[in-house]
């Protein structure tokens, strides 16, 4: 049998397996997936195997540069490793997820939240420039820190350390000796991908500290000694564009933490350090060229160690989309979006989890907090998971597994032995209006329509609380018009001009409430019965209640917003017609 027949049947072998694997794991969400997948991988290959158990871990590992203020958008790729681990830990793996500060990259271009006086550090790592706000070891902490001090409010398990300090600690030494010793294959690397012109082709790929300046952005090597392992570098002012070098000339060990690699090498150094099995990033780095690409290559060629799911050998795989504000992709340098320690200011920690684990990776998100409809649906989406995993709403078998397990990923904190009280956010901020913005009044006028339970404490209490201040929060700084209101106290009848037989029907609706307790699906059956039976034009009625009520033409649900008044606030307006 020739080589050919043998790729042609493996690669048959191998697509029957996928498709018995696929029909066994049609109900899993992506993060059990891949879950299974990585396992598969890591079994199947022996390094990824050895480096399992070094570490005693499967390592998932991302990583952000602390250049200022971050944004929601790197926190994607934080819940994606997040719940990744959670479900290898869920099917029986030790999994951890590591995120490391690239507090060592250069200062390369003014902070917008600082004056020029922090200019001078341009140049100068992260991790050796002061921080901005006392509390903080150094500037990288300070916009570090700030990100993973939301973490548990999030419900993100994740390991933090600092790059620089591995670095220090020496755990890149061996990386940084086998590239210094094959620093032209790396060039040739560079040829092979962006052409001879490449500037990075001519380097020899390390970026040593200046021991008289303390920049790193300026340095350039201008050769290694690969006996005594010393690294010949200059300070110059040619290095950058954007900083200033002092014409050091010196010589030094590239180990324990004097320097760093260019990004491109040190992804992949990363990987086979610490024996990395998953790290996804953003779509941008897993484009044809980018960085992505000639991690692998570097992986393959000099590391001989497989690179991490999602990539396989050369191929990338898929990095994750972009997480949108209105449709535009988010910017840190540009200003552009929501932080990411601001997120939970907008929707919860368990609806932040929602919106990012419930499509997969390789999906947009575009959320809009100003759209009425992003948010509105979001949280009835996730009130829907929450019932069907209660058992409160019936689903088939597959759509009950996933959304099951969506909300399982997205909740924060112990999941509650029965279903939270749940009132929709529209009803909320409704009802919220009516009480003029009081939410112990809101909580009454609930509790007068049979909605809540007289005596409402504990945990109850709390997601009745959390569901109101969040209504709150919508429609006192992101809602439209649309689902604003404010209730009429009292009402200039010549001015309203309602027609007699509107006044007729409010009238009969006043006496109808006086006689029994309505549902409001029963009300509004009878607003039409009412409407038959004097023959009023049903539009007219609804636009001239809703004008009575709020002095506009269109308004709620209109039955359930008539309980949510009361009786006796609505018959007050209906008597001064």
């Amino acid at each position: 049998m020739s080589k050919d027949t043998n790729k042609d049947k493996k690669k048959e072998d191998n697509r029957d397996k996928s498709k018995k694997d696929k029909k066994s794991k049609e109900h899993n969400h992506w993060a059990d997936q891949m879950a299974l997948d990585i396992k598969e991988r890591v079994d199947e290959n022996p390094k990824l195997n050895k480096a399992v158990k070094d570490n005693g871990f499967y390592l998932l590992y991302d990583e952000k540069t602390p250049s200022g203020t971050i944004h929601v958008g790197s926190g994607r790729g934080w819940i994606i490793h997040d719940a990744i681990a959670k479900a290898m830990r869920n099917q029986g793996m030790n999994a951890k997820f590591v995120l490391s500060s690239d507090d060592i990259d250069p200062y390369d271009k003014p902070n917008k939240e600082l004056d020029s006086s922090w200019d001078k550090y341009i140049g100068m790592p992260f991790r050796n420039i002061p921080s901005p706000v006392e509390g903080y070891e150094s500037f990288a902490d300070y916009y570090f820190m700030k990100c993973v001090e939301k973490f548990e409010e999030l419900g993100i398990e994740a390991d933090i350390e600092s790059t620089g300090e591995q670095y220090e600690k020496g755990v890149f030494n061996e990386a940084i000796k086998k590239v210094l010793d094959n620093h032209e294959k790396v060039q040739e690397i560079y040829k092979r991908m962006y052409g001879d012109d490449c500037d990075a082709a001519k380097k020899i790929p390390f970026n040593v500290i200046c021991e008289n300046c303390g920049k790193i952005a300026t340095t350039r090597a201008t050769s290694w000694d690969a006996k005594k392992e010393l690294l010949s570098y200059e300070c110059r002012n040619d290095v950058v564009t954007w900083a200033s070098g002092c014409e050091h000339k010196g010589q030094i060990s590239p180990y324990n933490g004097n320097g760093k690699f260019p990004w491109k090498i040190e992804w992949p150094a990363k990987w086979i350090s610490k024996g990395v099995i998953c790290e996804f990033a953003g779509k941008d780095h897993f484009t044809k060229g980018g960085s992505r690409s000639f991690g692998l290559m570097v992986a393959k060629e000099l590391f001989d160690f497989p690179p991490p799911y999602p990539s396989q050998g050369l191929s990338t795989g898929k990095g994750y989309e972009f997480f949108q504000i209105g449709g535009k992709k988010m910017s840190t340098s540009k200003g552009r979006g929501v932080a990411f320690i601001d997120i939970t200011s907008i929707i919860p920690a368990n609806l932040v989890r929602f919106l990012l684990i419930k499509p997969r990776p390789n999906s947009v998100i575009d959320f809009d907090p100003y759209d009425d409809n992003n948010i509105i649906f979001l949280y009835d989406r996730y009130d829907k998971a929450e019932r069907i995993y209660f058992g409160e709403d019936k689903v088939d078998e597959k759509e009950g597994k996933m959304q099951s397990r969506i909300y399982e990923l997205s909740h924060v904190g112990d999941i509650p032995k029965k279903i939270p009280i749940q009132i929709p956010l529209r009803f909320a901020a409704i009802v919220l209006q009516i009480a003029m913005d009081d939410i112990e009044k809101a909580i009454k006028i609930l509790q007068d329509m049979d909605h809540l339970p007289k005596k409402l404490e504990g945990i109850d209490r709390h997601y009745v609380m959390q569901r109101l201040t969040d209504a709150q929060r919508w429609i006192n700084k992101f809602a439209t018009d649309n689902y604003k209101f404010k209730l009429n106290e009292t009402i200039n009848a010549e001015e309203l001009k309602l027609d007699h037989k509107v006044k007729k029907a409010l009238q009969l609706i006043v006496k109808r409430l006086q006689e029994k307790s309505w549902q409001d699906k029963e009300l509004h059956d009878e607003f039409y019965n009412i409407c038959k039976e004097i023959n009023v034009e049903t539009k007219d009625f609804f636009k001239g209640t809703y004008m009575l009520l709020i002095g506009k033409e269109k308004g709620p649900l209109l039955a359930k917003f008539v309980l949510a008044v009361g009786l006796e606030r609505f018959k007050s307006l209906v008597d001064q017609l």
